[in-house]
């Protein structure tokens, strides 16, 4: 009899303790297990790899102490509201693959057990990757992909704390009335767009037939190609023939080699020549065409000039001694991503899904904490970051130089982009 009450009076007390907060749940955990998928191998392999080692470097600053730093979660070691737990990362290789993607996420969730999911890189794998995270209710944040269509699904699950390409491409518009107005550069009237056919390419057209109009520009030549195309002569020829003033290209990187290479033999160069980042930013672009890229201009969010900021200097040294590679796009977006999921996890109430992603909703990291210039970063009732800005950088002399914003501009543009012959 004594022992029963014994147990009544011990499960009581657990109980109690639960409901009050006596004894807390976080406090026992020692491990936060978030599943991430990336393009490991295969066509993307460059860019997955530069992300996959900034996450790394990230969940590091995470879970040691790094005063130095303004970002968040540096000033302690793992998450305070979980007993100083830390973050683990498992990452699955999705080869660039949706259907793969998708497996993946399915079994970091039911398999490893992960309490939400980040990834991927090509718009079209995220969209598909997702859709498993969305039927198991589990948090899915993406930190590159931007497809405007990713956020319009009405998916509960999903966020997005990048930019999309709506927006980037009506920066390319302000860019160029902003040059116009501060520079006296006229871009003329028409535009054509060359553009790989998966979601992000086909999602990019739809962006420049909407703002053109609305900045007074006439599309007169639409040209879309199949992804990591053996060639693309038909295409580049036909954008020669159009002889529009603004050319705007959305190409991976294999595509974006292939169409500077193919300019050249062509000799053909359009007068402005945009290109909405992705392969055109990618190490392995100017690696292999060298001066041909020069004068591309580039939407981006990340730029050298942000070194200015003592957190974002002292990443760049980190970047550089672990990743090999100075922070680049990638490499600050990979690091947002799991600086996001720290902030997020570290006021949670626990590890439920419903709990996180009322904590991702509620997200609002302040300007001093961001790698990017933004105000702050927060999300809308969709998902999407509501606070990001592009910003436009020109390759010249093989780097990328910030020249819009111009507060953040190192250099003049050069425009229009010289001829073959003149270079």
């Amino acid at each position: 009899m004594m022992l029963r009450k014994l147990i009544f009076l011990l499960l009581t007390f657990i109980l109690l303790s639960f409901t009050f907060g006596v004894v807390s749940v976080s406090a026992q955990v020692d491990e936060i297990k978030v599943g991430v998928v990336l393009p490991l191998s295969g066509p993307l392999a460059t860019t997955g790899q530069m992300t996959k080692g900034a996450m790394e470097l990230a969940v590091d600053i995470v879970n040691n102490k790094y005063e130095d730093l303004s970002v968040p979660l540096a000033e302690t070691e793992g998450l305070p509201n979980f007993g100083g737990a830390k973050i683990k990362l498992i990452f699955l290789d999705d080869q660039s693959n949706a259907e793969r993607a998708m497996g993946s996420v399915d079994q970091l969730i039911t398999q490893e057990g992960v309490c939400a999911v980040m990834g991927s890189i090509a718009s079209t794998v995220t969209s598909t990757a997702s859709q498993a995270a969305e039927r198991l209710e589990v948090p899915f944040l993406n930190p590159l992909s931007s497809s405007p269509g990713l956020t319009e699904r009405g998916f509960k699950w999903f966020f997005r704390c990048c930019p999309d390409d709506d927006l980037f491409t009506r920066n390319f518009f302000e860019f160029m009335e902003d040059v116009e107005r501060e520079k006296g550069i006229e871009f003329g009237t028409t535009v054509a767009m060359l553009y790989e056919n998966t979601l992000w390419g086909s999602d990019v057209a739809v962006a420049i037939r909407k703002y053109a109009p609305q900045f007074g520009y006439e599309v007169i030549a639409d040209l879309p190609y199949t992804a990591r195309s053996a060639s693309l002569t038909s295409e580049i020829q036909r954008l020669k023939a159009a002889n529009a003033d603004v050319v705007i290209l959305a190409s991976y990187v294999s595509d974006a080699i292939l169409i500077q290479t193919t300019m050249k033999e062509l000799d053909y160069i359009p007068p402005y020549l945009l290109a909405m980042d992705s392969g055109h930013n990618d190490p392995n672009f100017v690696a292999t065409v060298g001066d041909l890229a020069n004068y591309i201009v580039s939407r981006e969010v990340y730029t050298s000039s942000l070194l200015k900021n003592p957190t974002v200097a002292k990443l760049n040294e980190m970047s550089q001694e672990r990743i090999g590679f100075p922070i680049v796009q990638s490499i600050a977006q990979g690091m947002t991503g799991v600086f996001v999921m720290a902030d997020v996890l570290s006021r949670t109430e626990s590890l439920e899904p419903e709990d996180i992603r009322t904590a991702l909703a509620a997200t609002d990291i302040p300007q001093e904490k961001l790698i990017f210039p933004w105000p702050s970063l927060k999300f809308n009732e969709k998902g999407q970051v509501s606070t990001g800005r592009g910003i436009m950088v020109q390759i010249l002399e093989g780097k990328y130089e910030p020249i819009w914003p111009f507060d953040i501009a190192t250099v003049e543009p050069v425009l229009p982009v010289p001829s073959w012959d003149e270079r």
